[in-house]
Parts: structure tokens; C-alpha cells; sequence
């Protein structure tokens, strides 16, 4: 029988706060607890009042990581409310940007925040001394991520291009050229990453936990910016849903751990994110993403939590080359520069949904007859995740427990564990508990 006592307070390489809380007294688990502390986020209050104009550029200020996703995800929501049907052109651009924004969020978090697990540092910074070819190649795909998206949308963080009905500028056919220079030069280090990321897949925990997985199923690929709810059982069964009845797939509810809300659908908890989108529409991948999947061992249904961080490398993959072909269907359309945003044509209530790095992202809001919002509703990939964490943690510590871990061991394991969900902690916290007294 063993004590152990572990009280990791805000867990690093992660965004935002979170707290990892474990008590073992002699052999039995009293706590075993993963706590979210942060602030809560009034977005929902901020956009009341504002102009359907405003308000994708007041919601994608949640999140600095996601900002793409919550302006697309936004833009959606305001265009169904507002009977706005945008055209083929727009369409694939917001396509490449929402693949823009996944390859830099994703080499972000592979290289940077796990990568140091995986060679056993606590950060980075030791790798540029010892493994400075990786750090070099983590940057050069880092910039390529950021420069994508500036050349669509004018910078890749909180872009400024996109609006409701379309674009505010088009991309001409010189820089969709040159786009496709930049992704193409990367193609070398993708291929060397596959051979990184090979030599340490040992180092990834063996653990396994049947859940659900929720995300995006669509008609015109692998499901990123469109798409129905798809809800994925352990036993391979798919259900979809259509994005207006996104809370009942939710079910967002309150715990006392956390100051997100929590959610479940057909079980206990449910898991968003990269290895849920993949486990959901592995058939859909690019075939240079299949050949990096089976190069790393990947395959669907996958039902280790951990291995989120090797689908995220197949998703950054399978973005840059669907990013290409996108490039030269507009090419081959014709880019029209002069085109202007399509207007409203009613105003009303709407939903929009589109996946973000870290999993579904669904915006809903509603218009008075001048198109100043009266109400609105967002719900997080992250805090979608939490009562999954949670689950997995609980399944974790007995079975390391039996193994006799140490409490070092236990700890960096459950570290390890929260950030391969890759959490947006701040951005998840949308629930405050008022108590008044009169």
C-alpha cells in the first residue's frame, strides 16, 4: 500500500489554468480530480447590442489560437440568421484558411508543448541545444502556418478579410501562386517530421478508454469548416445531426471541478478534437495523410487519448495538401477580385458550426429587424472535453496503481495526458455562479 499526494496547480504548456489534484491513502484513491479555475468569459453579454457587421470580429477575440475558427464559426452563425448565401469562391477560400489555421495550431502543439515530453525535457528550450535540426524545422512550419493565413486573410490571427457574405479583399492569382510555393517548400520537412516522430512513438503511454467522439461529417471533404454533427459509439456506429440541434448533442451542465460547464450525449463524456475528427472521417483523409498515418502506426478507431497529437501531425498534413488542390480549383475557376459580399435577405435567429484545432465549435445568435444581435450562444471544444479528461484520469491512476508507479511517474503521465487534449482552458470557461443575498 503506498500514499501518494499530487497537486499539480496550473499545469504548464497548456492555455490557460488547470489543476491536476491526486490523494492515495494506502492503496485507495480519495481524490483523483482534474480542477479548471479559470475566470469566466462574458463574450455572449459583449455582442448583444452590436451590428452583424461587428460581431465575428468581437467573438474571435476568445480565443488568440482559434481566432480563425470563431470568425468562421461566427460569420456562419450570422449568414444562417440572416438568409446571406455566400459564394463557391468565398467558400473555398474560408476551406483554406480554417486549413491554415489547423497546420499552425497544430505544429504549435506538437513540437513546442509535447515534443518535450516525448525527448524528456520540461520545455523547448533544452531541444535547440540537442535536437536543433527539430526546432529548426518546428520553426520553419510554424512561419508557414502564420504566413498562410496572413496571404488569405490578411493575418492569421483575429483575421480581418473575412465578413459577412464573403471577403472584403480576394487573394489574386499571383499570391495563390506563391502560396502554393510556400506549402510545397515545407514538403521536406513534413517528411522528415514523419521520421522524428517515428523514432519517439514509444515514449507515447499505452492506454485505452472507449468513449464517443463528436465532430463534423461533410459532404465536400474530410469535415473541418462544414458539415453535419457526427457522433461516433465505440462500436463504429455514426449518428448525425444537423448543426441547428447542436444542444441536444451537448447537454452542457455545471460541475463543481470546473468553472466550464461540462457535456455528455449518449455516454458519460464525450471526446472532440483531431482523433475524434479522424476516427469519424478517416476515410476522407488526403491520400499523402493516409500514407503518413500508416507510416506512424495510426489506425481508426483509435482509443488512445494520447495519440490526439499524432493525428493532429496526419490533420497538418492532410491540410497543406488539401490546401494545394483547393489553390488550383481557383485557379482553374478564376479568381474574381471585384467580387462583392452577398447581403441579407432576413433577419432571425442562426447556427453555425465549424472545427476548430481542438475540436467542434458551435455559434449561435440571434438578429432584430435592424441587425443588432439580442442574444447569443457559444460553446467551446474544450470545454467539451473536460468531463472526458476527467473519465480518462479516472481510468488511469488505478490501472498505474497496480502497476506500482511512482509518483513522479503518475504525475508526469497525467500531465502528459492533459496535454494531449491540447486545451484552450481560459476559452472554455463560460459558467459563474451568483449567489444573491437580498
Amino acid at each position: 500500500m503506498k500514499d501518494i499526494n499530487i497537486n499539480v496547480h496550473h499545469l504548464t504548456r497548456v492555455e490557460g489554468h488547470g489543476n491536476i489534484v491526486v490523494n492515495v491513502k494506502e492503496g485507495k484513491i480519495e481524490r483523483c480530480e482534474w480542477q479548471v479555475p479559470e475566470a469566466p468569459r462574458f463574450f455572449e453579454a459583449m455582442i448583444r447590442g452590436r451590428h452583424y457587421s461587428e460581431v465575428q470580429r468581437i467573438t474571435s477575440r476568445i480565443c488568440g489560437i482559434c481566432s480563425v475558427g470563431h470568425t468562421l464559426a461566427s460569420l456562419k452563425a450570422t449568414e444562417n440568421a440572416l438568409g446571406i448565401k455566400i459564394s463557391k469562391q468565398s467558400e473555398i477560400l474560408r476551406r483554406m484558411l480554417k486549413h491554415a489555421e489547423n497546420f499552425d495550431s497544430h505544429v504549435l502543439h506538437v513540437f513546442f508543448l509535447v515534443a518535450p515530453d516525448l525527448f524528456g525535457v520540461k520545455s523547448v528550450f533544452p531541444l535547440v541545444e540537442t535536437n536543433s535540426d527539430v526546432v529548426k524545422i518546428a520553426l520553419r512550419m510554424k512561419r508557414l502556418g502564420h504566413e498562410w493565413g496572413s496571404l488569405l486573410a490578411g493575418r492569421t490571427t483575429h483575421p480581418i478579410k473575412c465578413i459577412p457574405g464573403g471577403w472584403s479583399e480576394y487573394p489574386d492569382e499571383e499570391q495563390l501562386n506563391q502560396l502554393k510555393k510556400l506549402i510545397a517548400d515545407r514538403v521536406p520537412d513534413v517528411e522528415t517530421t514523419v521520421e522524428v516522430l517515428a523514432s519517439v512513438a514509444h515514449k507515447i503511454p499505452d492506454f485505452t478508454r472507449e468513449t464517443e467522439y463528436i465532430g463534423l461529417v461533410d459532404e465536400e471533404e474530410y469535415g473541418m469548416y462544414d458539415g453535419k454533427i457526427g457522433c461516433l459509439m465505440p462500436d463504429g456506429k455514426l449518428t448525425t445531426y444537423e448543426v441547428q440541434d447542436y444542444r441536444s448533442v451537448t447537454n452542457e451542465w455545471v460541475s463543481p471541478l470546473s468553472t466550464a460547464k461540462y457535456t455528455k450525449h449518449s455516454m458519460d463524456s464525450y471526446m472532440v478534437g483531431a482523433l475524434a475528427r479522424i476516427n469519424i472521417n478517416f476515410d476522407r483523409l488526403h491520400p499523402q495523410a493516409k500514407k503518413v498515418a500508416q507510416a506512424l502506426g495510426f489506425k481508426a478507431i483509435c482509443f488512445n487519448p494520447y495519440m490526439n497529437s499524432v493525428a493532429q501531425f496526419i490533420e497538418a498534413v492532410h491540410s497543406a495538401y488539401t490546401t494545394l488542390d483547393y489553390a488550383d480549383q481557383l485557379l482553374e475557376m478564376g479568381v474574381d477580385t471585384g467580387e462583392k459580399p452577398a447581403q441579407p435577405t432576413k433577419f432571425g435567429k442562426g447556427f453555425g458550426s465549424t472545427e476548430v484545432p481542438r475540436g467542434i465549435l458551435f455559434h449561435e445568435y440571434e438578429y432584430d429587424k435592424d441587425g443588432f444581435c439580442v442574444g447569443g450562444n457559444c460553446i467551446i471544444p474544450t470545454n467539451q472535453n473536460h468531463a472526458n479528461i476527467q473519465k480518462d484520469f479516472e481510468k488511469i491512476l488505478p490501472e498505474m496503481l497496480e502497476k506500482d508507479k511512482s509518483e513522479k511517474e503518475i504525475e508526469l503521465t497525467m500531465e502528459m495526458l492533459v496535454r494531449a487534449y491540447d486545451p484552450c482552458i481560459s476559452c472554455s470557461a463560460h459558467y459563474l455562479d451568483v449567489e444573491f443575498k437580498r
